[in-house]
């Protein structure tokens, strides 16, 4: 791992998420978790050198951030937003996360075939959140201030965690440096004022939820990757093109960086779900007004 200051690891070779650590004179506050297995366990063993873990702070629910929690039972309290707790590991039509999480095991993780439960185990205890929060949440540990903002955009729960201390904020997958964005099923606009709150703050480093760390300088690249992508798919529907046609057209491969670390067989899969994802709420009739 990295350090990003004296009290603050972290690590962005990792294929999944950039999980961290930041040590206080009371414990040690982990933030996300390894998606792959042993790097779940190891991460703890190196965290725990430092002093026991007191809080586990995931900022979303995709998989890549909370997978590992699983390997984290009993160091600490697991804190989240409501809509991560509501979302955590859940099963929907398109995605199963455990088999999800497991198709990476045997390019990027083989060792971890002998510690992964059966499904079925998994989900009995998947380690979600605890202390469960809307809005807001300030946690002070020893001689740190954890100030956990609610950031949707992203994902609904989505949280950015402020250490002032530090001078330092993890926005999860609100910033993708150097690296292509997943939208998902992301709001943009709720996105873009994500970005503004965080820009707001008096830090000297961002840790991003993929990608090397930076300075608040590139929320304005995130800012302009996310405007694109929603200027080229709203200007497709203006000319009257179908979802097919958008899909085939709209696409930013050579302009937004590689794919994040063991997904770049994913490039295609990413393009498409971006364009699909915003066509279809561009295109979505609007409510009723209500009366």
């Amino acid at each position: 791992m990295e350090n990003v200051t004296p009290n603050i690891f972290t690590t962005t070779k990792l294929r999944g998420c950039n999980p961290s650590f930041v040590t206080t004179s009371d414990g040690v506050v982990v933030i996300d978790t390894p998606q792959l297995p042993t790097r779940a366990v190891a991460m703890r063993a190196m965290a725990e050198e430092h002093g026991p873990i007191r809080y586990l702070i995931n900022t979303e629910h995709h998989v890549d951030h909370i997978f590992g929690n699983y390997w984290f039972k009993g160091a600490g309290v697991v804190v989240e937003h409501q809509g991560v707790f509501d979302n955590f590991m859940v099963v929907t039509p398109d995605l199963d996360p455990y088999a999800y999480a497991l198709e990476a095991i045997p390019t990027d993780d083989p060792d971890a075939a002998g510690i992964v439960p059966d499904r079925e185990t998994y989900y009995a205890d998947p380690n979600k959140g605890t202390i469960v929060f809307t809005g807001d949440l300030t946690l002070r540990v020893g001689d740190h201030t954890f100030r956990l903002l609610h950031t949707p955009g992203h994902t609904p729960g989505q949280l950015a965690v402020h250490v002032p201390e530090e001078r330092v904020v993890f926005t999860g997958d609100t910033v993708f440096s150097g690296c292509q964005t997943w939208l998902m099923t992301s709001d943009v606009d709720q996105w873009l004022a994500a970005l503004d709150r965080i820009r707001a703050l008096d830090v000297d480093r961002v840790v991003p939820g993929h990608g090397p760390v930076v300075t608040k300088a590139y929320l304005d690249t995130q800012r302009s990757v996310l405007l694109e992508w929603k200027s080229a798919v709203a200007a497709a529907v203006a000319q009257g093109w179908t979802r097919e046609e958008t899909i085939a057209r709209v696409d930013f491969r050579d302009r937004f960086g590689p794919v994040d670390i063991g997904q770049g067989y994913m490039m295609d899969h990413i393009q498409t779900l971006n364009a699909a994802s915003l066509y279809d709420k561009l295109t979505r009739p609007a409510p009723p007004p209500a009366r």
